[in-house]
């Protein structure tokens, strides 16, 4: 397990947070952020680059006291994995936030997933997914000191997010003074600054949600329809413009 730190950063209370975008010169009206239960500390999982990008920047905007956690053995193929970490870290690196590099415990989570390989999008293994990964998460903050914990998985317009709040509260509430924190990342404009931001870095574009049964139905679907089975590590954005 890998960590690295960025120096500690004072938090000011203000209503609103304007700030100047560096890549774009526009200026950006964001809300002023606070952590639930006046929460000192998060502990934000993530799934990807894109999905974190966005809710990484609101954090910081917002002046919240945040750290990366990383832990998603669901990426299949490992090749997919790295790069999808690797694209994490360099985000991270960039606006100093600590990253935590936890375990690809890959086998544990094939093991769990035993008896729903055919399951749906959205259906119980997705649930299980989840849950393997809060659960960690949790783990990981209440022996660290965050008391607070949430994912950027919700921003993501494929996902639901019911489903991924109830796996996070579930998660946290095994924890005495923990609190998940479900605020809806999509919100006011996210969803559309998460693609602005995914081309403006050129993130990585991930094809399918990350397993090896979700390549598996991605791939079926796609020469069902007349098109070529995804290509890892080829796509990113912004090469379309």
């Amino acid at each position: 397990m890998e960590i690295t730190f960025k120096s500690h950063k004072i938090s000011v209370k203000l209503q609103r947070n304007i700030r100047i975008d560096m890549d774009t010169k526009k200026e950006l009206v964001r809300e002023k952020l606070e952590l639930p239960n006046e929460g000192k500390k998060l502990l934000l999982h993530s799934c990807c680059a894109p999905c974190a990008g966005e809710v990484m920047e609101a954090l910081i905007s917002s002046d919240i006291d945040f750290t990366i956690y990383f832990y998603n053995p669901n990426i299949h193929p490992r090749k997919e994995y790295d790069i999808r970490k690797e694209e994490n870290i360099r985000f991270a690196e960039k606006h100093n936030i600590p990253f935590i590099d936890a375990d690809y415990d890959v086998d544990h989570w094939f093991e769990l997933a035993k008896g729903m390989e055919h399951e749906p999008e959205r259906g119980s293994r997705c649930t299980m997914c989840f849950d393997m990964r809060f659960e960690k998460t949790a783990e990981y903050a209440a022996a660290n000191g965050f008391d607070v914990i949430s994912s950027s998985l919700g921003i993501s317009r494929w996902k639901n997010m019911e489903q991924i709040n109830d796996c996070g509260l579930r998660a946290a509430s095994r924890h005495p003074n923990m609190e998940y924190w479900t605020f809806n990342w999509r919100k006011k404009g996210g969803s559309s600054r998460m693609l602005e931001i995914s081309k403006r870095e050129k993130f990585y574009m991930q094809e399918y949600c990350g397993c090896a049964y979700s390549l598996r139905d991605t791939n079926k679907w796609r020469m069902a329809n007349g098109r070529d089975k995804i290509e890892l590590g080829v796509k990113y954005y912004g090469d379309e413009e």
